[in-house]
């Protein structure tokens, strides 16, 4: 079983900025793809941004520009640096790792853009 820990949420204003992280409890964390979801209240999670174990990446339209996945393996650790922050980025992001059959979320942080 891994554990994942998402960090790094919080009330931010429009426009700013906030950087979240997921830390991996596995030493074959770089085996994983790991990406960042969101859940709004009311709406279907959906999917924000991916990277690959060759760090390729991936955004959905709406935060291409805005957000950044990275990863350091040696911390086990993925991050989205979310920048120009709207109100309608308000929501609960989690991080999700796969691997082969093996398919982990972890808890949710929430993210607040309100003025």
């Amino acid at each position: 079983q891994v554990q994942l820990v998402e960090s790094g949420g919080g009330l931010v204003q429009p426009g700013g900025s906030l950087r979240l992280s997921c830390a991996a409890s596995t030493t074959m964390f770089s085996l994983y793809t790991v990406a960042w979801y969101r859940q709004a209240p009311g709406k279907e999670r959906e999917s924000v941004a991916t990277i690959t174990t060759v760090f390729g990446t991936n955004y959905a339209d709406s935060v291409k520009g805005r957000f950044t996945v990275s990863r350091v393996n040696a911390k086990k650790t993925v991050y989205l640096q979310m920048n120009s922050l709207k109100p309608e980025d308000t929501a609960v992001y989690y991080c999700n790792a796969r691997y082969s059959v093996n398919n982990y979320w972890g808890q949710g942080t929430q993210v607040t853009v309100s003025s």
